[in-house]
């Protein structure tokens, strides 16, 4: 899917205020509709002429390998500073293309330096920003899965519900608009350090994420799916462990 395909569905006044990096998207369908060239364009009007063409080349991708190209052209082209300053920029889709460039530094396949960096962005007010930031990390996160499961598994604690859900989501087996994790997959048991301690969340964020990361799970492996949901029905009855099973065997029933 390509932003430029949803511009009509967008009202123009407000499509220039994302365009011109002054407004935040309000929906989906306003972050897939941002001209990614205009946008640097008016965010940096001295961009040298490399990034320029890297981001008109991207433009016509579709929107994830779309905010891997710039945010890779921006680590390419921009001084560490500035991709710096463009995290805290008034643009959610600016804030996004920082979550990329972060990862597209060679020194964050180190995941434990990653997840330092990326997490005031996992943690950003804004959802597209929450969304790019987990798409960003997780191809470095499922090359050291066993190690980003431990670094994660300490995130469910957070007091932030954005930054427990980040633990839960970045790794789902399946995803969305994302590579699946084959060994996530084949073996979802991994992932129990992240979803058990949040398997009776408070909130409704972080508890659509658990009950996605085991449906996503119940495609590929129901019995796990099916034994986890008893177990936990079975040791748990709060309102929210029993929303998670409901919505986590749904693919199921």
């Amino acid at each position: 899917m390509t932003g430029m395909m949803r511009v009509a569905d967008v009202d123009s006044k407000h499509l220039h205020s994302l365009n011109s990096g002054h407004a935040q998207s309000r929906t989906l369908t306003e972050a897939l509709a941002v001209d990614h060239l205009v946008l640097l364009q008016n965010v940096m009007p001295n961009v040298p002429v490399e990034l320029s063409a890297a981001v008109a080349d991207a433009q016509p991708l579709g929107i994830l390998k779309r905010m891997q190209a710039i945010g890779t052209a921006l680590h390419h082209h921009l001084p560490a500073e500035a991709c710096q300053d463009l995290a805290h920029h008034a643009s959610d889709t600016v804030r996004g293309w920082a979550a990329f460039a972060v990862a597209a530094d060679p020194r964050n396949a180190d995941v434990e330096r990653l997840l330092t960096h990326v997490r005031p962005a996992a943690d950003d007010l804004h959802f597209t920003v929450r969304e790019w930031v987990w798409m960003a990390a997780r191809p470095h996160l499922a090359a050291d899965l066993d190690r980003s499961i431990g670094l994660l598994a300490d995130w469910t604690s957070s007091p932030s519900e954005r930054v427990r859900r980040f633990s839960s989501e970045a790794l789902r087996p399946r995803g969305v608009w994302a590579r699946h994790i084959s060994e996530l997959k084949q073996d979802p048991d991994l992932g129990i350090p992240i979803l058990e301690p949040l398997k009776a969340d408070s909130t409704r964020y972080v508890q659509d994420s658990v009950a996605n990361w085991i449906n996503d799970a119940s495609k590929t492996s129901p019995d796990w799916a099916r034994a986890l949901c008893r177990r936990w029905s079975e040791e748990s009855s709060a309102q929210a462990t029993e929303r998670i099973i409901a919505r986590a065997l749904r693919s199921l029933t």
